[in-house]
């Protein structure tokens, strides 16, 4: 007697993102802005750890900029918006 079964095959679906949609949203360096000011704003705004939003600091005040979101342009320009009236330079590249 023979053994009978069947082999399921699993597929991977990916979605496919246009990356010509993906911008950055940028944080640029200043020489007024205290670093728990933007650890605060970037938690409140972006939605990062304090672990995530510490890091970005630490990348802005050494590297003069840091890249704290990536998205679409309707999901960045809000945040930047906040994070400008928080009185922080912040720009969509």
């Amino acid at each position: 007697m023979r053994a009978s079964y069947q082999e399921k095959e699993q597929v991977d679906v990916l979605e496919v993102i246009d990356v010509a949609d993906v911008k950055d949203l940028v944080v640029f360096n200043d020489n007024f802005n205290t670093f728990p000011h933007v650890i605060e704003t970037l938690i409140r705004v972006c939605g990062h750890t304090p672990e995530q939003a510490e890091q970005c600091t630490w990348l802005i005040h050494h590297k003069g900029k840091c890249t704290v979101k990536t998205g679409d342009l309707d999901e960045l320009k809000p945040m930047r918006k906040a994070i400008c009236d928080a009185g922080i330079d912040a720009k969509i590249l």
